[in-house]
């Protein structure tokens, strides 16, 4: 059992997966979420700076919803966040499609290439006889 102190408040629970939170703070977090998405779907074109004054939540939590695809800033919005791979804006996410399509293409090669070299043929038996092993 891995027993944590929780990141927000301090108290002790047990840990499973994801972020060191207990179930408490968790879902307060995810009620905060839940009011920043409406008051984007009210206020679209809010920049990231008021929707955190206005809702009491930190511009890092935002950030973090969005690159987790969350939350997403509409297309013709000019506020964005940054592609982690070349720094272009981007509505949502961590990287731009340039460099999605740059990483899913070197996986796809490097996976083809590994399935490629672990599959062998078996080796044929040439001896048919039983074996013991306590002799």
């Amino acid at each position: 059992m891995d027993v944590r102190n929780c990141r927000s408040c301090g108290r002790l629970f047990n840990y499973l997966s994801g972020p060191p939170i207990c179930q408490v703070c968790r879902a307060a977090l995810e009620d905060k979420f839940q009011q920043v998405k409406s008051y984007l779907r009210e206020n679209p074109d809010s920049s990231i700076q008021a929707v955190s004054d206005d809702n009491d939540v930190s511009v890092a939590q935002i950030r973090q919803w969005v690159r987790e695809e969350r939350l997403t800033f509409s297309p013709d919005s000019p506020i964005g966040i940054e592609c982690e791979g070349c720094g272009k804006t981007i509505k949502t996410g961590r990287f731009c499609e340039e460099c999605r399509n740059k990483v899913k293409n070197e996986l796809d090669s490097v996976a083809g290439k590994k399935i490629a070299t672990v599959v062998k043929e078996p080796k044929p038996h040439t001896k048919d006889r039983m074996r013991f092993l306590d002799k």
